[in-house]
């Protein structure tokens, strides 16, 4: 009786399907149906098939406010969704006008005193308009409505950029309003060129893409590249561009990153400047750049912000603390294990001294210690801001005092993962830093089994890789390789009087930046 009472289980969860009793599909054709139908002149058959489709009265915030227009004697309706609308605009600027209006003559355009004003003539831009916070006004007797925009969605102020952080430069960071992200970058580039198109991309949640380009310098090849590559998506939502970012990544299981996403208002200028295409989205406090090198990820805003030698000295700085993430803990493991002919004996009698008791062998040690640090990280960024900081500085002491002291690891292994973890905060960009840092334990296994020859192969395919991936279109390692006209912004920067030229492989309409003096 139990064996079958066990089969019956894992049949069960073998054919996972849905009971269509249980659970009967249920179609939306019709809903569909009725918001293509067309604005009637009757207001009251409008008003109806409005309130079926808002779900009128259960739905709270959906409002519907009949009235008659002074002068005109006229019905008329307002829909509008007042968590989402600036009820005192509508107030004050569409319904107490229209209320006392005298003269017969006037057109409702020109009695309401508002800036956006479309006329609409199917139910599905009814809904679209409200949706969008605006304000939708039916008339008895006119076969179309009057989308008026009193949109006011909530949202933070300009604050500081978290994760890219400068200390000579601007302080603004996007926020999660396409609006005021777009206002930061025009007040930054005050050109008639700047272009910012609208485009829908999800089905349901009718989620808005706003793509930007400067039209006299962008290619058009480009902007045409991300646009087909958008309108194909085919989903019912995407809140946000942390998730486009992987519906339109040319590699989405590459371990590379090939989309910038930036939370500064002046970088993104910088790239558009140059020629690349921003995208911005509502409910994003960031903007995606296309195409992304691998240069862009090293980079960091506040390189060119400080004078030409700080510059390239922390850019310096920053490739070599790249170099320490990457080889420090696989050149600890490849050199006891393999090539203790490489240390100076006084060092080798050292770390042998202090391994005598340990009864791991190096390679454990270094993963052992290299999770628990990745453990501590993350567990200082999720936990509350005030105790964050504390987890992670008092959980490092400890753990590694403690690891120390019971003999599971030696101490030159505690300063080498913690020498290679420093390091690796110095890369702003959150995607290339995770990539380095799971890189980082392929480089600690090779080593771990093969020595230096397992890293150097394993560097050799990945510089293979690298030169393989292209990201729309552009190859990922240009213009190193394969070398494009440009002002060969990549491990060093030339003074900022001297870079006269655009991005080569961006193929943009104007590649001179300035002229030569």
């Amino acid at each position: 009786m139990k064996k079958k009472l066990i089969q019956n289980y894992i049949d069960k969860f073998n054919n996972a399907k849905l009971d269509p009793e249980q659970y009967p599909e249920e179609s939306a054709a019709e809903d569909m149906q009725v918001k293509n139908l067309e604005i009637t002149r009757e207001l009251q058959i409008n008003i109806s098939t409005l309130k079926k489709i808002y779900s009128i009265p259960e739905n709270n915030d959906v409002k519907i406010h009949n009235f008659t227009i002074g002068g005109l004697n006229k019905k008329a309706a307002l829909l509008f969704i007042s968590t989402i609308t600036d009820i005192d605009m509508i107030s004050n600027h569409i319904l107490e006008p229209l209320l006392n209006n005298e003269s017969p003559l006037k057109e409702v355009q020109s009695i309401v005193q508002v800036q956006s004003f479309t006329e609409v003539k199917q139910i599905k831009e009814v809904i679209n308009g409200a949706n969008q916070g605006n304000t939708i006004l039916l008339i008895d007797g006119e076969q179309k409505g009057y989308i008026i925009g009193t949109s006011d969605f909530q949202s933070r102020s300009v604050e500081k950029a978290e994760s890219e952080v400068v200390l000579k430069g601007p302080k603004e960071a996007f926020n999660e309003k396409a609006d005021t992200n777009i206002s930061l970058i025009r007040k930054k580039i005050r050109n008639e060129n700047l272009i910012v198109e609208h485009l829908t991309i999800s089905e349901r949640s009718n989620n808005e893409l706003y793509i930007l380009y400067i039209k006299d310098l962008t290619n058009e090849k480009m902007i045409k590249n991300v646009k087909e590559r958008v309108s194909a998506l085919d989903v019912d939502a995407i809140q946000n561009l942390s998730l486009l970012e992987q519906y339109i990544e040319e590699r989405p299981k590459s371990i590379f990153p090939s989309i910038l996403y930036t939370e500064r208002p002046d970088r993104a200028t910088s790239f558009l400047e140059d020629g690349y295409v921003a995208l911005l989205m509502n409910n994003s406090p960031a903007a995606l750049i296309v195409p992304a090198t691998f240069w862009s990820f090293i980079h960091n805003p506040e390189d060119h912000y400080l004078r030409f030698i700080y510059g390239n000295f922390i850019r310096m700085l920053r490739v070599f603390s790249l170099f320490i993430t990457l080889f420090a803990s696989a050149i600890y493991v490849s050199v006891t294990n393999y090539h203790s002919e490489m240390v100076p004996t006084d060092l080798l009698l050292a770390i042998s001294a202090t391994r005598e008791k340990v009864p791991f062998p190096s390679l454990i040690e270094i993963i052992m210690m290299e999770i628990a640090f990745e453990l501590i990280r993350e567990a200082g960024l999720r936990v509350p801001n005030p105790i964050g900081p504390t987890i992670g500085i008092v959980g490092a002491l400890i753990l590694g005092q403690a690891a120390v002291q019971a003999n599971i690891v030696s101490p030159i292994v505690v300063i080498v993962v913690a020498l290679g973890g420093l390091c690796s905060f110095t890369l702003s960009d959150v995607s290339m830093n995770f990539a380095i840092r799971i890189i980082r334990f392929g480089f600690i296994l090779s080593a771990g089994f093969f020595g230096i020859y397992g890293m150097t192969a394993l560097f050799t395919v990945g510089l293979f890789y690298m030169v393989s991936i292209k990201t729309f279109g552009v190859p990922y390692l240009s213009p190193m390789t394969p070398k494009y006209i440009s002002s060969k912004d990549t491990i060093i920067r030339k003074l900022v009087k001297n870079e006269r030229l655009r991005p080569g492989y961006l193929k943009p309409k104007d590649i001179i930046k300035k002229a030569e003096e």
